[in-house]
């Protein structure tokens, strides 16, 4: 399935999973959805959780109380992910009077507490962010990469990057004078940023979604469908499952349609649910508004003028 085809129709969208749907999408209570699931279903379960600061889609709560009930849906998602399966689960801090609580710290111990092994801590880069006055800028978020076993699926050819220095080759050993990169690229490393092949070879990051965003939607906290897309072409093959438990508008959803998963969601929020109905179609019809997989955040004109300094940050004479 190409994204920038028209596709073809939409298949319908079940609300419940049955051995015939190839989407589902839930509205309703997270645990019991996940209640109804079948076990090894899922050969990827993606999500960013709710951060339990207050966004308008959840009640802040004492940390502990809020670590308890993720503690009981990680152990249904558990069972319902394959042998061979992956979580990725994409989170960032709790903040309370100041202090901040790293989420992924936390939600660690309690992976492993289920029998989960972690591959990778992956660092989401971005740019911009809410911005700081008593400590630095948050600019990165964290995706857990966790396994059931010690086989599993990886897909490492499908998300390879350029590699920087193409013509660069082996200059001792039995490899002497060949080629020393991978010619399908390099290894997109446990850093996510997006390389802009045209300009300098310069890393740019994937951009989180904010005002200016292509996919804006009304969600606050919305993933953009790149970062997914990755995690999915990595994790899993086609016609697999890929669940996300916290769904919000849909785009873990977008970005397994867009390489022929199976995909299953499920969000509380009714105007939520309504957005991913909304993208769901928009991704088979061909009008769905999202930013190319690898696209580079800016690619200079070279006719831009150098920016000025305000007269006023000058120096006095």
């Amino acid at each position: 399935m190409d994204r920038h085809d028209t596709l073809f129709p939409a298949p319908t969208m079940a609300e419940a999973f049955s051995a015939n749907a190839r989407i589902v999408l839930h509205e309703g209570d997270t645990a019991e959805f996940l209640a109804s699931l079948p076990d090894g279903l899922a050969a990827l379960i993606i999500t960013s959780p709710p951060y339990n600061i207050g966004k308008e889609y959840e009640t802040k709560r004492a940390i502990d109380v809020y670590l308890h009930e993720q503690w009981a849906v990680i152990k249904e998602l558990v069972r319902v992910l394959a042998d061979d399966g992956s979580v990725c689960w994409e989170t960032g801090n709790f903040v309370d009077h100041g202090e901040v609580f790293p989420l992924d710290v936390f939600y660690y111990d309690i992976f492993k507490q289920h029998g989960l092994k972690l591959r990778n801590r992956i660092i989401w880069h971005f740019g911009h962010g809410l911005h700081a006055s008593r400590r630095f800028s948050g600019r990165y978020e964290t995706i857990l990469w966790f396994t059931k076993a010690d086989r599993y699926k990886f897909n490492l050819d499908d998300v390879r990057v350029p590699v920087k220095y193409p013509g660069k080759r082996h200059y001792k050993g039995p490899n002497r004078g060949k080629p020393s990169s991978n010619p399908l690229g390099k290894n997109p490393s446990d850093i996510w940023e997006v390389l802009a092949e045209d300009w300098a070879n310069e890393l740019w990051d994937i951009p989180n979604v904010k005002s200016n965003h292509p996919e804006k939607t009304i969600h606050p906290c919305q993933f953009p469908v790149e970062l997914v897309e990755r995690c999915v072409l990595a994790l899993t093959d086609e016609n697999d499952w890929v669940l996300d438990p916290y769904c919000g508008v849909g785009s873990s959803l977008v970005a397994g349609l867009l390489h022929n998963r199976c995909v299953m969601g499920c969000d509380k929020e009714p105007r939520y649910i309504a957005v991913a109905k909304e993208r769901i179609v928009a991704t088979f019809d061909g009008t769905l508004r999202a930013r190319p997989l690898g696209k580079p955040v800016y690619q200079p004109t070279g006719r831009e003028k150098v920016s000025q300094v305000p007269e006023e940050w000058k120096p006095m004479k």
